[in-house]
């Protein structure tokens, strides 16, 4: 995802009618679904502690039966050390949206439409209307898959990253912002991805217009081993194979010339999950793109939750990143705090849900070292730190 903001592009909040919509739509296939209750859905990929209910299906003709689920939330946010054209407060809709799939035969799809919001530590907020217009607009995630056999497929559309340990909207995740390390990731690609698996091992590759440029030169590549039910290791990778200078705000022109790795391990049995992980990436020197030396990032972070109750649930998140260079050696800015910087922050987010209804509460903390006046937190760009608090609520279904 895109690693630094710029207050240029904070914007004032646009109305969005997405809501509205995706209410309307969800109330009408409601009335003629069949109202058969089907087991959970692999998709929208939920790491938890949310969980969707079982979906709506509804004969659509020709198409089969179809699976409908969705979710509609808000978040209130609350900040210290606001850059400029942020704000101390705010409140929004988190997520409007709908989820269309067909998940058996040899020709199955998935669309997802409405709006979102994408916060993440460490950078400003965008309101949801200026989030869904400037990135991937209101159809997020939309692909065909055709699936020959169980253990080989072919996803052609926009699609969701290989990369990292967290997914893009906030209910999927164990906590409603996403992390430093995430900020250095793409989210949504626009491309082809072929899948395999074969006992215990599955793999994917994928090619792809990477940071969403519309450039089709990255290739992705993604190999997990299952060691038994509760302990998985993956090794994910992509690059691009080419140059890229056009830039937008879902696509940073850095990263998206940059190589990124990640060693990650899974563990999830009874009430824990557990989930550390490993990112490297590299911006090789390119003058043409203005990187004079090559530039790169190291980072660790640390994921974990633990179910309380069946309704509540505890999740936490550390993680450290540091940025290699100097303000003198050629090197570009990745973190957004200076060129050599370096951050680490803690998350903490208890969650409640009850059938279709969750709520949860967020604090977390970001401290920024070796950064550059100007570059970090508050009015003037000069405070290392920044706290925020968040609470956000809604229903799955």
């Amino acid at each position: 995802m895109n690693s630094f903001i710029s207050t240029k592009n904070i914007r004032t909040s646009s109305k969005f009618g997405l809501t509205t919509l995706a209410v309307a739509i969800l109330s009408t296939l409601a009335l003629v679904s069949d109202t058969a209750q089907a087991a959970p859905l692999p998709m929208p990929a939920m790491s938890g502690p949310l969980q969707t209910p079982s979906p709506f299906q509804f004969d659509a003709g020709p198409l089969g039966k179809l699976d409908i689920t969705g979710v509609m939330s808000g978040m209130g946010v609350w900040q210290d050390n606001p850059v400029p054209g942020d704000r101390f407060t705010r409140a929004d809709i988190s997520n409007g949206q709908i989820f269309i799939q067909k998940t058996h035969g040899l020709i199955q799809f998935f669309l997802q439409a409405g709006a979102y919001n994408m916060p993440a530590l460490g950078t400003p907020f965008l309101s949801t209307g200026n989030t869904t217009s400037d990135y991937y607009g209101a159809l997020p995630q939309a692909y065909l898959k055709i699936a020959p056999t169980k253990n080989f497929s072919v996803l052609i559309g926009k699609l969701p990253t290989l990369i990292g340990a967290e997914y893009t909207f906030t209910f999927e995740n164990m906590n409603i912002e996403r992390g430093l390390l995430w900020n250095q990731e793409n989210a949504v690609e626009r491309g082809v991805q072929f899948n395999y698996s074969a006992g215990p091992l599955s793999a994917s590759l994928q090619w792809s217009d990477g940071f969403y440029s519309n450039r089709y030169n990255w290739l992705s590549g993604s190999l997990s081993y299952t060691i038994n039910s509760a302990n998985t290791v993956s090794f994910v990778g992509m690059g691009n194979a080419g140059q890229t200078g056009y830039s937008s705000l879902a696509t940073p022109v850095y990263l998206n010339n940059s190589d990124i790795y990640n060693l990650i391990y899974t563990y999830s049995s009874g009430p824990w999950m557990i989930q550390p992980y490993l990112q490297y990436t590299q911006v090789t020197a390119n003058p043409a793109i203005g990187v004079g030396r090559g530039t790169g990032t190291r980072g660790a972070a640390l994921l974990a939750s633990y179910s309380l109750t069946p309704h509540v649930t505890l999740a936490a998140r550390a993680e450290y990143i540091a940025s290699t260079g100097n303000a003198t050696d050629g090197a570009v800015n990745l973190l957004g705090y200076g060129i050599g910087s370096k951050a680490w922050s803690i998350t903490v987010t208890p969650t409640y849900q009850d059938h279709d209804f969750f709520a949860r509460a967020e604090f977390s903390y970001v401290q920024a070292s070796s950064y550059t006046q100007g570059d970090v937190f508050g009015p003037q760009g000069n405070n290392p730190t920044q706290a925020r608090a968040l609470v956000e609520t809604g229903f799955l279904f």
